[in-house]
């Protein structure tokens, strides 16, 4: 379970968001679905390994008994590359559901980035702007959105610098309205947490 933190210009000063990574989901081994639900409520602590044998318990030394509002996760992400979208395994949706179940019941808002678009989608390899015209692109986000149920305006596609030696215009382009759209979904399920908080205290 690693935090990652956004440095600023200056040293040691960080932007006031940062991001959690979770090994993947698999059919026999990955990350178990109760250790994602412990995540989001805060209960893991940074550098925990996900054993995917055994759930972290109360009493580890990487379970976090002491959680404040930014130990919880306010916007949970799923990544995955283009190419496998549409080939999901049937247990693996199960879990997906599963967890974003869990989120929903925590007023968690959930979205998911498809990767590698490039690798998937030739037209789209051959011309990024091409990809929110790629009907190939459409039909795997479709598929995927209706496979887990996430809806298709909370589905992100980008592509991954891999051989690139100079930023990219159009790959930032979609980096970063991905990330504006995580910032903006985090903020707001911050703030009605927080006008919900206020309403029981009156």
């Amino acid at each position: 379970y690693t935090t990652y933190k956004i440095e600023k210009e200056n040293p040691s000063t960080f932007y006031p968001i940062v991001f959690n990574d979770i090994m993947g989901l698999t059919v026999k081994h990955g990350v178990l679905v109760g250790d994602v639900k412990l995540a989001l409520k805060g209960r893991v602590k940074d550098n925990y390994m996900f054993n995917p044998k055994h759930k972290l318990s109360e009493g580890d030394q990487y379970y976090n008994t002491e959680v404040n509002p930014n130990d919880e996760v306010h916007v949970l992400v799923c990544v995955i590359p283009a190419d496998t979208a549409s080939q999901i395994e049937d247990e693996v949706i199960r879990k997906v559901r599963e967890i974003r179940r869990a989120a929903s019941e925590l007023g968690i808002p959930q979205l998911a980035i498809i990767t590698k678009i490039d690798k998937a989608c030739p037209e789209i390899d051959q011309d990024l702007k091409n990809t929110y015209k790629s009907v190939n692109l459409k039909e795997k986000m479709g598929k995927f959105s209706a496979d887990v149920g996430i809806p298709m305006n909370c589905i992100f596609p980008v592509k991954n610098y891999s051989e690139e030696i100079n930023l990219n215009d159009d790959v930032d382009s979609l980096i970063l309205s991905t990330l504006r759209h995580i910032i903006d979904f985090g903020e707001e399920s911050m703030n009605h947490k927080m006008s919900q908080s206020e309403g029981s205290h009156r």
